[in-house]
Formats: structure tokens, C-alpha cells, sequence
């Protein structure tokens, strides 16, 4: 069992096992304490990344190769904490995207805000600002790869990016289109989008500097709509 990512605090170090966002206690608290001992996966098989354990994640893996990915996805298409990088000093293609590996990495400012409105009530200061994470090349080389989304809105749009868009560095979660065995399932909620209810809608926004499409600005009344504009 290899755990994805973990949240860290701003010096890069793992959080106190009570925050909050400590996906170590909460995968602790509600995956292995109600399992019985003799069903469960043992210890030893329990793989946490921490910036202490890289190397030995990563020797690990090698020696045992990834059966199935299993998670969800993030409000700007991030799988693991593999975010959509937005440093205008240090662009990275899809190609340099695909072949990320295992990392230390500051979090995007929506990656702050969007955990912060979800369980803190808008308090973005208690949301750690630094992540590590296996990288896109360790999380697709599963055999197979199984997302999943029960939080809404944060989601919507990725959702339709990750079905309509070309692969794009913008939303990491368009690179399960090459994968042979992969699936994304989501809640209603999460299936819909404001733009599609609302074709009335002249949002006049602009996409790599020109205008939306009308698709994206809301003409179309479908509620799976054509993102691509979004995303490419």
C-alpha cells in the first residue's frame, strides 16, 4: 500500500499527526483501526511518503510495481498533489508533467483556499502550504487507475477538462486519457455546471489572451458541455 501524498508545513516537515490535514492520521483513524488485524494490510506494507521515507517509497516501488490508483482529483485537475504549476519563471510541458516523479513542492494558492472553505470555515492560515507526492509517472504506471469525487463544485470543471480537453499541463488529470484501464466517477453535483444552466451568461472572459468560445461562456444547454477551450 503506497500513500500518494502528505501535507507539509512551510519548512517542507510533516504535520503534527492531529492537524487537521494530516492524511496519515485520517487514513490511520478510518482505513486501518477498523479493520481486524487478520484481514489487514500489514505494517510493513503500509508506505508513507514523507520527505524521511523518498527513498524508501521509491525503492519500494520499483521492487513492487503499482497494481491499482486509487484517489481523487483535485479543483484544478491535480491527481496525488500533482498541481497544474503556475510559475511564469519555470514552465513545464505535458511532456515534463507525464514523466514527474516523487517531490517536494510548495501548493498552489487554490490548492490553499479550496481545503480551507471545505473543513476550516475559510481559514486558509491552518491549510499547510507545502505537499510531497508520488509523481504522474508512478501514479498512472498502475495497471489500473480509479478516481473518485464527492465534493461538488470544486470539481466541476476538471471533470469536463479531463473528458473534452486535449491533454494539457494546466489540468494534470487530462493524462488519464492515455491510460488503458482508467475511470473517473462522480456525484451529480459534480457532473453538472453553472455555465451549461445558465446560457444567458456573458462572462466575456479570456482564455491565453482571447475570447471564450461560446461553448465555454455558456451557450451550450447540455449539462456535460465541451470544455475544451478551458483546458487547451
Amino acid at each position: 500500500m503506497f500513500h500518494m501524498d502528505e501535507c507539509l508545513d512551510w519548512q517542507g516537515k510533516a504535520q503534527p499527526r492531529m492537524h487537521p490535514y494530516s492524511f496519515r492520521k485520517y487514513m490511520q483513524r478510518h482505513f486501518y483501526d477498523p479493520i481486524r488485524s487478520e484481514p489487514a494490510v500489514p505494517v510493513a506494507q503500509r508506505h508513507w511518503l514523507e520527505p524521511e521515507t523518498l527513498d524508501t517509497v521509491v525503492n519500494a516501488m520499483a521492487s513492487a510495481p503499482i497494481d491499482l490508483t486509487y484517489g481523487g482529483w483535485g479543483q484544478d485537475g491535480h491527481v496525488a498533489y500533482n498541481q497544474a504549476r503556475r510559475n511564469a519563471l519555470s514552465v513545464i510541458t505535458i511532456d515534463d508533467l507525464r514523466t514527474s516523479s516523487v517531490r517536494i513542492q510548495e501548493n498552489n494558492v487554490d490548492t490553499i483556499i479550496a481545503p480551507a472553505h471545505r473543513k476550516l470555515g475559510g481559514a486558509y492560515q491552518f491549510v499547510p502550504p507545502m505537499s510531497v507526492t508520488l509523481g504522474i509517472r508512478e501514479v498512472l504506471s498502475a495497471r489500473k487507475v480509479r478516481l473518485f469525487s464527492d465534493t461538488g463544485g470544486w470539481r466541476q470543471t476538471a471533470l469536463r477538462v479531463a473528458l473534452f480537453s486535449p491533454q494539457t499541463a494546466e489540468y494534470p488529470i487530462t493524462l488519464l486519457q492515455e491510460h488503458h484501464d482508467a475511470m473517473l466517477t462522480a456525484t451529480q453535483e459534480t457532473v453538472d455546471h453553472p455555465i451549461s444552466r445558465h446560457p444567458e451568461m456573458d462572462l466575456r472572459c479570456l482564455t491565453r489572451h482571447r475570447p471564450c468560445s461560446r461553448t465555454a461562456r455558456g451557450v451550450a444547454r447540455s449539462p456535460v458541455m465541451g470544455m475544451s477551450d478551458f483546458g487547451g
